[in-house]
Order: structure tokens, then C-alpha cells, then sequence
């Protein structure tokens, strides 16, 4: 029989965007309904963030044994386990599970149906045997790895990030179709474990990443035995016995294993989204700044809502969500402050306008740069790849930031607090940083702006004037 619910908030995905609404509705004392077909926790916890960041966790364990030598400490060449490096993957997702799990929720408040959802009409989700009315609709469900139409490929087995982390067997050699972030952070990884990893690139791995940050990543992953095949179209796919076959326009690949890692796609097939008068444009749902779609009662955040697909967006988007629909607050996304990071070794960690695009909004805006092998903590660690590079406004303000090196993505932080409060360059070199730490860079890169003004001749001259007081 079909029961009935009425509820404040209806949330479709149970991801880090559906997690965060439902949480916070819960909290404030609103009647929420969470739907989730799958796993709770989503794609990060299961198939994505936590899992990969696991592996890159042992991958480098293997790397520093690799490396100590420089130190004067000899280790050899690791021996690596690779079903206990994914035992140790499975138990950082099952430490982490409860926070996300039914039993957690269902103790908020939160009443969860682990069906999929569609659209009944503008105000009525049916999930299972379960109608549900809400005043509001979230719609969070996601993104899945989008699948190329390359020759041949229905009929070669692949891995994509939702399958790769339930292998444990090492692969022999392993074929990563794609160079972004997915693609260059497992291929360093695999290849740091023990496996033999070609990346094939149609356009440069990182395409996205400033050209010199990525050419930092590109180096390092051809040191470590990484094989990149860049400028490289796939023409087809095939199986040869037990191996994979990638045809290119300029030659042939042969592996034990095949990666899908080109994309990802929002998760809207089956919502029956046209039954509540959400419009789409391009298989994309139709937004307003404050995440509304053409249904003012439902919004799409997180990764169905397009545009960049990371968790900390996500968790955003849900407070502009919450501020909106509970606070009556006009909130608006706000995509421009949501900062990158790629975890490979040297990380690139990545937020707002890079030069070229800066110069569009502000013509007196330029870059300036300060390198880590200029660091002394960098130097005493013998990691001196990478640099800090700000791009600044003609009056100071920060713009962008692109930093490549050891932990880039927690060095990035203050830049992203300085941005999202609208903090000018000078803010860096106000503060008295901590010696010898990595974060001195920031400090360091901010001095370097004021530099032609601060030891101009003019600033020369005003000097020699006031000596005369001396």
C-alpha cells in the first residue's frame, strides 16, 4: 500500500549537499525527508574524496621509504600489499561512515527512504511505496562518471572511480583515459604502488591548472615512471586475451587495465523532472543565482546544480539553501570563492581569476610570484618545487591565487579567506609569520608586490629628504 508524508524539506541525494541540508533543516526544527537509492554519504565518501585520498595516503607512505635515501636514511624499495592498501582505504570509509548514516539522521529527526525519487507533479515526490509533499524540494543527487562514446568501449571491461577502489589486485599496467584531477591522482598513486600507469590526454593533463603549476606535476609524474600521452585522441578500444588495446592516432597501448576518467555528469535521468515544472537547457537544470530552478519550491545543489563539483561547493551551496528557504535571506551561490585542489605530489591548489582573465575585469592587474626553493622550511625538507603565485588588482586587492608544492591545498587557505572578505595584498605583509614554515611564501609573494614601489626612486627620494631631519 502507499503511505503518505508531508514534510518542511524533501531532499533527493544523500551526498555531502543532501547531508548538509537535511542536517541543518533538522536542527533548526523542520519536518525533512531524505530519499537515497544508493549509499548514504554519496559519491565522496564511498567512491570519491575519502577513498582517494586514502590510497594517495599510502601511495606516499611508499613514496617518503622510496625518497629517504636524500636524507641519509636507507629504507629500500618498499614492499607493497596491495588488498591491505585497500583494506586500509576500506577502513578510513567505514570510520567516517557513521557520521553520514541512516542511524545518525534518523536520530536528528530526519526521515530517510532508501528508494529513488521522481516527480509526481510541482508539489510530490514518490519514492518506493512512499508519496511525499513538502514545501520545498532539494534536489542533490550528484554526479556520475561520464562514459565517452569511444569505439569499442561497450565491449572492453573499465574501471571508473565508483569500481577502481573495490580492486585489490595491483594492477599490471594500468591505462587512465583522461589527465584531470581523477586521472592524475590515481595514475601518481598506482605508479607509487607499484603499478605500470600510462595517462592518455587528448588536449595537456591539468588543461585547466596554470600551464607552469602543471608542468611542475607533469615532470614529477615522468620522474616516478608515469608514461603521459598527451595531445593523444582515443580512436577505439579493445580486448587482445587478457590485455586492454588503445588505438591512438599515432600508435597502439597494451595494458592489463583500463581507467575512465574524462568527466562527470549530473545525475538528473529518471527525476521526471519535467512533471514539476523544472525547466532543463542542455541536459543541465535551469538555476537563478539563488539555486532555484523554474520551480521556485525546488531547487538543485551540489553537483546537479552544474557548474564546479567539489564537496566544500557543495556544503555551500546547502547554506545558501538553508539561508534561503528558512531565513528568508536572498543568498546567492557563490562558485567564484570555491577554491580547487588537485592531491597529487606537488599538489596545485587553485581559487579565483588567473592573470589573463584578471586583466578582463581589472586592466592594471598582474601577478607576482614567490618560488619555494626561496623557503628555507622547503629547503630543510629538500622539497623546493613550486611556487605561490597571487594575481592582484591595480589597488591591491587579491584577485587569484595558484600555488603548486608540498600541501598547496592548506597553504591556499588564507588566499580563500582573504577573498571571501575582500582583503587586500597588504594584509600579508602585515602579519608576522612563524620562521621556517612553507606559509611564509604568502608573506614573501605579498612583499614582492610592493617591491617596485616600495624601492622606486621616488621612495628613494623622500628617504634622502627625511634623513635631512636626522
Amino acid at each position: 500500500m502507499m503511505r503518505s508524508i508531508s514534510a518542511d524539506i524533501c531532499v533527493i541525494g544523500a551526498g555531502s549537499a543532501g547531508l548538509s541540508v537535511a542536517a541543518g533543516a533538522a536542527q533548526l526544527g523542520k519536518r525533512v525527508v531524505l530519499c537515497e537509492k544508493g549509499k548514504m554519504g554519496g559519491d565522496c565518501l564511498n567512491y570519491g574524496c575519502v577513498p582517494s585520498k586514502a590510497l594517495i595516503a599510502a601511495a606516499s607512505a611508499a613514496a617518503t621509504a622510496r625518497s629517504a635515501s636524500k636524507f641519509g636514511v636507507s629504507v629500500g624499495e618498499p614492499r607493497t600489499e596491495f588488498a591491505s592498501v585497500m583494506d586500509h582505504v576500506q577502513s578510513v570509509i567505514d570510520a567516517i561512515a557513521p557520521h553520514d548514516s541512516q542511524e545518525r539522521f534518523e536520530g536528528l529527526g530526519v526521515t530517510v527512504i532508501r528508494e529513488a525519487a521522481s516527480f509526481i507533479d510541482a508539489r510530490r515526490i514518490r519514492a518506493g511505496e512512499t508519496v511525499i509533499s513538502a514545501k520545498f524540494f532539494v534536489i542533490a543527487t550528484g554526479s556520475s562518471a561520464f562514459i565517452p562514446p569511444i569505439d569499442g568501449i561497450e565491449d572492453v571491461p573499465y574501471f571508473i572511480n565508483e569500481t577502481i577502489f573495490s580492486n585489490r589486485v595491483l594492477p599490471d599496467h594500468l591505462i587512465i583515459i583522461g589527465g584531470g584531477p581523477i586521472g592524475v591522482e590515481l595514475a601518481q598513486a598506482h605508479r607509487r604502488l607499484g603499478a605500470r600507469v600510462t595517462i592518455v590526454e587528448a588536449n595537456r593533463i591539468l588543461n585547466k591548472e596554470d600551464p607552469d603549476a602543471a608542468e611542475l606535476v607533469r615532470k614529477a609524474l615522468t620522474e616516478e615512471g608515469v608514461s603521459v600521452r598527451e595531445g593523444s585522441a582515443v580512436k577505439s578500444v579493445s580486448t587482445q586475451g587478457d590485455e586492454v588495446e588503445v588505438l591512438l592516432a599515432g600508435g597502439t597501448i597494451k595494458g592489463s587495465h583500463l581507467l575512465i576518467a574524462v568527466g562527470r555528469r549530473a545525475n538528473l535521468t529518471g527525476l521526471d523532472l519535467q512533471k514539476a515544472g523544472v525547466r532543463l537547457s542542455k541536459d543541465a537544470i535551469e538555476l537563478d543565482l539563488r539555486l532555484r530552478t523554474s520551480n521556485k519550491r525546488i531547487y538543485a545543489i551540489g553537483d546537479a546544480a552544474g557548474g564546479a563539483q567539489f564537496t566544500h561547493l557543495a556544503g555551500d551551496h546547502a547554506s545558501t539553501f538553508i539561508r534561503n528557504a528558512l531565513f528568508k535571506m536572498p543568498a546567492k551561490r557563490r562558485d567564484a570563492l570555491c577554491p580547487r585542489v588537485t592531491y597529487c605530489d606537488p599538489e596545485i591548489a587553485t581559487i579565483g581569476l588567473a592573470e589573463e582573465e584578471a586583466r578582463k575585469v581589472d586592466p592594471g592587474a598582474r601577478s607576482v610570484q614567490w618560488d619555494f626553493k626561496d623557503n628555507d622550511r622547503a629547503q630543510a625538507e629538500k622539497r623546493t618545487e613550486g611556487f605561490a603565485k597571487i594575481v592582484v588588482g591595480r589597488k591591491g586587492k587579491i584577485l587569484g591565487a595558484t600555488i603548486v608544492g608540498k600541501a598547496a591545498g592548506d597553504h591556499l587557505q588564507p588566499l580563500a579567506l582573504a577573498i571571501a572578505n575582500g582583503m587586500k595584498i597588504g594584509a600579508f605583509t602585515a602579519m608576522i609569520a612563524p620562521y621556517p614554515t612553507r606559509g611564509e611564501v604568502l608573506k614573501r609573494a605579498a612583499g614582492a608586490w610592493y617591491a617596485p614601489t616600495l624601492f622606486s626612486d621616488r621612495t628613494r627620494s623622500v628617504v634622502r629628504l627625511l634623513s635631512l631631519f636626522d
